[in-house]
């Protein structure tokens, strides 16, 4: 409480008297920073994310004299189709679909076969989540939920505790997407880019750069390297909290921590599986076959007419997966499943809404994570980090320096499409600038992607950390703080390659 009285004392002095009216991005000097280092700061020092990220909202009204922060940003936020569509789709959905599973037995079937074919301990546990992640590429929210759902009940029957399972699925979400980019991230960025420098003129030569930028993008790579050898149990450090966690499940078979808050709730995983109906592999495959081949749909028709007319363009610009079609055609199939299967609707119908009430606290935070990211939008809190950052640029350290801010910039917002929304643009021509030549471009380039994502995956408000943390029943600062010591190893790591090859290229 003493922050927010201190953050709205500065805001109060430092902004003119009067409700402002804000142009979105417009930069408010420091307090543009607040709400966000509001929330950051209390999120780290009280553990409870739902209270930060409401005082973090409040503070913004400080900084444009407005107290009416419902009108202001929380209903337009929360009232917007991609928030529907993530409430929608990847939280009643994903929570329905669970809760039908734990009417149906499917989740704990398929553990019970993956650990007779592929698991034969936490080691092989950890690994089959690492290579779930990896399938499930397409990065963000769909990986996290489709990776954490599918391998949580054989990890939990290995004794893999949640803040293994949670750094796993996480950290190979986004970090993936940019290391195996066949999905809609180039086609986002070319557009960003294409323009910027003579080196892509247009989104299709700045796809291309893309592609030939991923040896560069250090941070991706060091991230699914180590979480694949933390998987394998080959990493020599990682850290006091993931070690405790490690060996607390191992001991002791406690999952979570003692005293955590996991935003999963009870029924998302307690079976009620009615007398009498016979569990099957189908009822747990059935379901995500039809959401994977129907997400598919959007990818394979643009392939095949990319292919016909040898144009990669048509390709990536054609990409269009229906999410929500395919959310909601893999419920129908779980229904349907089960019916024919012989459960009663009731049962089947109860299932569903109990797997919609466990995932009531997610929506809760999720819906206060979108507001405050909006935020930050609105005040120019990334320009506002950037301008600052801006005089610490030189042409050996910029791969660096641009990694830095980057990390910086997308933990404060949650977001790595965002920061790219605001780096990108200024990045690609100061590094053009300041030295022409290709190499050097794309060293600068992959230090956006990664950087970005380092802070996407590890920021308590990114969305991707709150649906990670869902999906795999852990506490949200549990994740956070055991996943941050690896995260940041492999962002020194990126560091330190992309400035050894600066040496060589300046």
């Amino acid at each position: 409480m003493l922050i927010l009285i201190a953050a709205g004392a500065y805001a109060l002095i430092a902004a003119p008297a009067g409700p402002i009216d804000v142009d979105a991005g417009e930069s408010f000097g420091f307090s543009s920073a607040l709400p966000a280092l509001v929330t950051l700061v209390l999120v780290f020092f009280t553990g409870n994310v739902v209270v930060s990220l409401f005082l973090g909202i409040a503070s913004a009204g400080f900084v444009i004299r407005d107290p009416n922060l419902i009108d202001r940003f929380l209903l337009p936020s929360i009232g917007s189709e991609s928030f529907a569509l993530i409430l929608v789709v990847y939280l009643w959905a994903l929570g329905g679909l669970i809760g039908i599973w734990t009417r149906t037995g499917g989740a704990q079937h398929f553990a019970t076969w993956a650990g007779g074919k592929i698991v034969r301990g936490p080691r092989t546990a950890r690994l089959f989540a690492w290579l779930v992640g990896i399938i499930f590429h397409q990065g963000g929210t769909i990986s996290t939920i489709l990776a954490g759902t599918t391998v949580r009940p054989v990890t939990d029957r290995e004794k893999v505790s949640h803040e293994e399972l949670t750094y796993i699925v996480d950290s190979t979400a986004s970090p993936i997407a940019t290391v195996i980019p066949l999905n809609a991230w180039p086609l986002y960025v070319a557009g960003l880019v294409a323009g910027t420098t003579p080196l892509f003129v247009t989104e299709q030569e700045a796809v291309t750069f893309f592609f030939r930028s991923i040896v560069f993008n250090f941070y991706g790579v060091f991230a699914v390297t180590m979480t694949l050898l933390f998987a394998l149990d080959l990493l020599p450090v990682i850290g006091g909290r993931m070690r405790a966690a490690r060996e607390r499940a191992r001991t002791t078979g406690q999952l979570n921590r003692p005293g955590s808050a996991p935003i999963a709730a009870e029924e998302l995983s307690r079976l009620r599986i009615p007398e009498g109906y016979r569990t099957g592999l189908a009822d747990f495959a059935l379901p995500l076959v039809v959401l994977i081949l129907t997400a598919l749909t959007g990818v394979v028709g643009p392939l095949v007419d990319a292919i016909a007319a040898g144009d990669l363009e048509l390709f990536l610009g054609g990409i269009d997966v229906p999410i929500a079609e395919a959310f909601g055609l893999a419920i129908l199939s779980a229904i349907a499943l089960a019916l024919i299967k012989g459960m009663p609707l009731s049962e089947v119908i109860d299932g569903f809404v109990d797997g919609c009430k466990g995932v009531t606290i997610g929506a809760l935070v999720l819906a206060l994570a979108v507001t405050l990211g909006d935020i930050s939008g609105i005040l120019g809190t990334a320009n506002f980090i950037v301008d600052t950052t801006q005089s610490f640029f030189s042409p050996v350290f910029l791969p660096a320096t641009l990694l830095a801010i980057c990390m910086g910039v997308a933990f404060s917002i949650g977001s790595s499409w965002g920061t790219y929304a605001v780096i990108f643009p200024i990045a690609m021509p100061l590094a053009y600038a300041i030295q022409p030549d290709p190499t050097y471009v794309s060293l600068c380039f992959g230090a956006v992607l990664g950087g970005a994502v380092f802070g996407d995956q590890c920021s308590p408000i990114s969305d991707t950390t709150i649906l990670t943390s869902l999906a795999s029943g852990a506490d949200v600062m549990d994740h956070v703080l055991t996943q941050i010591p690896l995260a940041t190893a492999a962002a020194a790591l990126s560091a330190i390659a992309s400035t050894a090859i600066a040496l060589v290229v300046v």
